[in-house]
């Protein structure tokens, strides 16, 4: 008993202390912050996602934001073989993919994906930063890097980063969306350094990177 109230303290100070972190950075940047807002998991209590499983996951984001983009459905199946990415994607995406004249609506939604690829670069040290969530993702860079490596190279390279530099992104993201959702429910502006869109999709992939209520990609809130 006394060792579990002591891991359950050691795992709350660690919460606190990342919660008080983000608020420090949003308070320096000028950006509204909710004290009550709760703490987010801690290493002992978030999933660690293996290397292959975050690989698999960026690759299928860069595919479908692809077809997003272009729209061009011979293009994105070509994509799929080229990176032997068919059991990569989610439900959603399959249907996705296989559709050859998707909506104007979803391929908007999917092209959004860029910036969940440029997330999981990051996560797997494929990058050094992914910058601030005012800057949309670098896109060239981002398919310069998947065509140099593939699927072998990615999976030979990406190095996930430590559990805590994840939690620490996540649960700052998590504060910058509350603080944009809050902005627009009361009619003010942007926050200083948050681009909305950026914003939603980086929580989205951060939450999912740390299983954020055990969901599965496709069905990932970002609860604020």
């Amino acid at each position: 008993m006394v060792l579990a109230l002591v891991g359950a303290a050691r795992s709350e100070t660690e919460a606190e202390a990342r919660k008080a972190r983000s608020v420090a950075v949003l308070e320096a940047a000028g950006v509204q912050v909710l004290p009550s807002l709760p703490v987010i998991e801690t290493e002992a209590t978030s999933l660690r996602r293996t290397e292959t499983e975050v690989a698999e996951r960026m690759i299928a984001l860069a595919i479908v934001a692809v077809k997003g983009e272009t729209g061009d459905h011979a293009l994105g199946l070509q994509l799929i073989d080229q990176f032997g990415a068919a059991g990569f994607l989610s439900p959603a995406e399959a249907r996705f993919m296989a559709d050859p004249a998707p909506s104007e609506f979803d391929r908007i939604q999917f092209t959004w994906r860029y910036e969940g690829v440029w997330v999981m670069l990051w996560a797997l040290s494929l990058i050094d930063d992914p910058g601030p969530p005012s800057d949309i993702a670098d896109v060239p860079r981002l398919a310069e890097i998947l065509r140099e490596l593939g699927t072998e190279g990615v999976l030979a390279t990406a190095r996930l980063r430590p559990q805590s530099e994840l939690l620490d992104a996540a649960d700052l993201i998590y504060r910058q969306h509350w603080a944009v959702r809050q902005a627009d429910l009361d009619g003010d502006p942007v926050p200083p350094g948050l681009y909305p869109g950026v914003v939603m999709e980086r929580h989205y992939a951060l939450n999912w990177l740390i299983g954020y209520g055990g969901q599965a990609w496709d069905d990932v809130s970002t609860d604020t």
